[in-house]
């Protein structure tokens, strides 16, 4: 097959990895280059820096709208396109130049959690499973036919970085079954279940320790581990990244033994944080010599 491939963050390298592997992969698009680091030097992508890796030509158009972009595309004469986390709207004549159209690998078990932030969302509500979608990609945000899906649980102590890491794997090996069924028959999503991944706000990261601890759970291990839910102690800001629900009751944000936290009803363990200025570490090592207050917030 020859397939052009499209993606930008870590998230898509093992699938790029893996298309390449088993197929003639023509061109690899990406977002362009941006100011990062102290220096604020530009800096590829994670899909641009492997397929780099892998001697793949990289094109990081800005946008895709232009006849000459467009005319760019079609002329790689694909059979096929599989665009993961690209990042950019693909314009109908984009979509339609691939001889067997464009395929997406989401992050969720369609129609649920369409939209930005799947992984997240998931583990956000509490979802006991989630998993990766090959979709035939049209013009409505992930609203296209289903060809194949594999499903993975979300464990009690799951962060969304550990299902990041793990839905990668699982989509890179699907996206690769499915290049090898090509051309096969893809079934519409159901129009019940349908739901919207908003992006994640940081907003949302501060938490509420009125809230039950099944919740201030959830959002520890859904934002971790970015952008990272925090609370105050004392002054310092901390980020909490792991965590489990324990027995417990106190005042919420009391801290009723180490790394042990009351919530509005129950309370949490935390099990990994991050000080400011600091990596994250096991909450016992990071909080080895800290005095906590009574209460956080």
């Amino acid at each position: 097959m020859r397939v052009i491939f499209m993606g930008t963050p870590d998230f898509s390298v093992p699938a790029l990895q893996a298309v390449a592997a088993a197929h003639e992969v023509v061109a690899v698009y990406s977002q362009p280059p941006r100011a990062a680091g102290r220096g604020q030097k530009a800096r590829p992508t994670p899909v641009h820096a492997a397929a780099e890796a892998l001697g793949l030509p990289v094109l990081t158009p800005a946008r895709l709208k232009s006849p000459e972009d467009q005319a760019a595309f079609a002329a790689f004469d694909a059979d096929v396109a599989v665009v993961v986390a690209y990042g950019l709207i693909l314009p109908q004549p984009v979509l339609d130049a691939p001889r067997l159209g464009c395929l997406n690998i989401h992050a969720s078990i369609l129609p649920r959690w369409r939209g930005a932030a799947p992984i997240h969302r998931a583990v956000l509500a509490g979802d006991p499973e989630t998993g990766v979608a090959i979709m035939q990609m049209e013009a409505g945000l992930d609203t296209g036919p289903v060809l194949a899906e594999a499903r993975t649980p979300i464990g009690p102590t799951d962060t969304s970085g550990d299902l990041h890491d793990r839905l990668a794997r699982i989509g890179a090996g699907l996206i690769v079954d499915v290049l090898g069924a090509l051309p096969m028959a893809a079934v519409p999503q159901p129009d019940q279940g349908v739901t919207y991944a908003a992006k994640i706000d940081k907003v949302e990261a501060k938490i509420d320790w009125s809230l039950p601890a099944d919740a201030v759970d959830r959002q520890i291990r859904g934002l971790s581990p970015f952008p990272g839910a925090w609370t105050l102690a004392g002054g310092e800001r901390l980020k909490l990244l792991r965590s489990r629900v324990v027995v417990g009751a106190g005042r919420p944000g009391t801290v009723l033994a180490p790394q042990v936290i009351a919530c509005g009803t129950g309370a949490i363990e935390i099990l990994e944080l991050q000080r400011e200025g600091k990596r994250a570490m096991p909450a016992a090592e990071a909080l080895r010599g800290m005095e906590l207050p009574d209460v956080l917030g």
